[in-house]
């Protein structure tokens, strides 16, 4: 630009007239002279002025062109770490759910996150509630079978947020009905780390156990309208507690984590406190990861270790409880909400011993003698889910139990049901479920139920374990 500028003063010069060379018009000369020069230098400066932001201004495009590059890099590499754990999903982190997992909360602590689940359902039982009996297995914790009739199901209200930095809070009630008596009861409270290092982190409170699959899920977020008979049987339907868990996700291509959880052993298996208060002790394993871009999978197995005083069962002893469970996952593209199959199966072994207490209220199949109780029992069951599109989805499980042939719960019939469902959801936050279950508790009945539920959330919800 320079050169430009000295050329206009140039030709600005000898295109003025030629004036005589009298004094009058030499100081004019010189006074347009001068004039010319303090534009020159004034034009000179604003051009290296000008030099110098564009210089500035491409060393800024340079390092914002860097920033970019280096954010997808770092973005590139947490998709990868995320398709290597297909598994964790938040909230509800392994347990989680809604348990709602701490990168799902609201990070303000003084505004936490408000869900509320309400649940309903309507129950036609061939048999009467109050003569059903299972051969074989006592109908403990929330074992047997829904209310007959109108009924609010299990329906809960949460609160979850950060804490701080450092810790991540949790507060669930619910309410239930129970024969015409409401209940309300603490089912969730309690703080979990969000940043300890090497895949390390920390839960304490009350929190059901992260045993097997299902036991760690809230209800609601089940794909059947109850607990299979093996949960029924051997853990109360769901085993929560009082309790410290320690659990450490491993640093490898698929998603490992190992875990480890004790709890006071105030509920059932357990029937109180011991050993300081410590009745309670479990471990877990879990691994999972993709198979393609359409089919993930899960496996597990799980122990849990019980010293029993007076359960409910009327056993007193060492009860443990060995679990294995699978979950395998097809949808084009992974994306499930617009179609896939969920298979999912879990096997469970409880190993008794100890002694067996009669109860002072018997139930059909318990015996009224006190006698040693050595012996396994076994369950499990298998269902498969197929989420037809956005609006329906039907599935079917099938479950077993056997019985004992020895103890106080001898039997040679080995109770099992066949449950279907379809079930419509009008969005993520509500559906209808109509569910139709053979059941066949004991070698002289067979219960057939139909049951037709409503389920709607309302508020934030985090989102559900894989």
């Amino acid at each position: 630009m320079r050169p430009s500028v000295l050329a206009l003063c140039v030709v600005a010069t000898f295109a003025s007239p030629a004036w005589a060379a009298t004094p009058t018009s030499t100081k004019h000369a010189h006074r347009a002279t001068l004039t010319m020069q303090q534009r020159l230098d004034a034009l000179e400066s604003r051009v290296t002025a000008l030099e110098s932001d564009n210089a500035t201004l491409s060393k800024q495009a340079n390092s914002a062109t860097a920033d970019a590059r280096a954010t997808h890099a770092e973005l590139d590499q947490i998709k990868a770490v995320q398709a290597a754990a297909p598994e964790i999903a938040t909230a509800e982190t392994t347990s989680a759910e809604p348990t709602a997992a701490p990168s799902g909360a609201n990070g303000n602590a003084f505004n936490p996150a408000i869900s509320i689940i309400l649940n309903g359902a309507y129950a036609h039982n061939s048999i009467q509630p109050d003569h059903y009996y299972r051969s074989g297995f006592a109908l403990a914790g929330a074992a047997g079978p829904a209310p007959q009739g109108l009924s609010i199901a299990e329906s809960e209200v949460s609160l979850y947020a950060n804490i701080d930095e450092k810790f991540f809070g949790q507060l669930t009630l619910t309410a239930s009905n129970d024969k015409g008596q409401d209940h309300v009861g603490v089912e969730n409270a309690f703080i979990e780390t969000t940043s300890l290092p090497n895949g390390f982190g920390v839960r304490a409170g009350r929190f059901y156990s992260d045993i097997g699959y299902l036991n760690s899920h809230h209800t609601h977020t089940d794909n059947f309208y109850d607990r299979p008979l093996a949960y029924q049987a051997f853990l109360g339907s769901q085993y929560g507690d009082d309790g410290v868990q320690v659990h450490w996700l491993a640093p490898t291509p698929i998603f490992l984590q190992f875990g480890a959880e004790a709890f006071a052993g105030n509920n059932f298996p357990s029937g109180g406190g011991s050993h300081g208060g410590v009745g309670v002790l479990t471990g877990f394993v879990k691994a999972g990861g993709d198979i393609s871009d359409s089919t993930s999978w899960l496996a597990g197995l799980s122990v849990l270790k019980s010293k029993t005083v007076g359960a409910d069962d009327g056993f007193s002893g060492d009860n443990r409880i060995y679990i294995a469970d699978g979950t395998l996952k097809w949808a084009p593209n992974g994306n499930l909400k617009d179609g896939g199959v969920t298979v999912r199966g879990e096997y469970m072994v409880d190993d008794r011993n100890g002694r067996y207490t009669a109860p002072a209220v018997l139930q059909p199949g318990q015996s009224a003698v006190d006698q040693p109780w050595n012996g396994q029992r076994r369950g499990g069951y298998l269902e498969a889910v197929y989420r037809i599109n956005r609006t329906w989805e039907t599935g079917y499980r099938y479950d077993r139990l056997w019985a004992d042939r020895s103890g106080p719960y001898a039997s040679l019939f080995d109770p099992s049901r066949n449950s279907f469902t379809l079930t419509w959801l009008n969005s993520e936050f509500s559906l209808v479920r109509l569910q139709f279950s053979r059941d066949n508790p004991n070698p002289f009945a067979t219960d057939n139920v139909l049951t037709l539920q409503y389920q709607v959330a309302l508020g934030a919800h985090g989102a559900h374990a894989f």
